[in-house]
């Protein structure tokens, strides 16, 4: 099962790393045409959300890997965990369901990383 924990956090660390540096880097106009939901809200706001996607990402990964404070690895998660759900209260707004769909996916896979990194399998 830590096999599986450490490859599910490494998944979700790429996924969130690599949309967290869009949303922190990339121009309004090109992320409108990538992520509609980006017209809703402030430029400053799609920023801190690709930040905590970022930060989240490293949460997953380097705590664990350093020793130096393991717990945050599932703080990290659930934050993320966090951060889908109101992604999806977004996405149900806007009548988006196949975002929602993937939502619940990131969602359910940093549940799963929460639950076996604050229980059974904690470092």
């Amino acid at each position: 099962m830590n096999v599986f924990l450490w490859i599910v956090q490494a998944v979700l660390a790429a996924m969130f790393a690599t949309a967290g540096l869009i949303k922190a880097t990339q121009p309004r106009e090109k992320l409108a045409g990538m992520l509609p939901w980006v017209a809703d809200f402030p430029t400053a706001t799609v920023r801190f959300i690709g930040i905590v996607e970022l930060a989240g990402a490293l949460g997953l990964i380097l705590p664990a890997v350093t020793g130096i404070a393991p717990v945050l690895t599932p703080l990290a998660a659930t934050g993320l965990g966090v951060t889908m759900l109101l992604a999806a209260v977004t996405h149900l707004r806007r009548k988006e369901p196949s975002a929602i769909a993937f939502n619940v996916i990131l969602l359910a896979l940093a549940a799963v990383v929460a639950w076996g990194r604050f229980g059974p399998y904690s470092f």
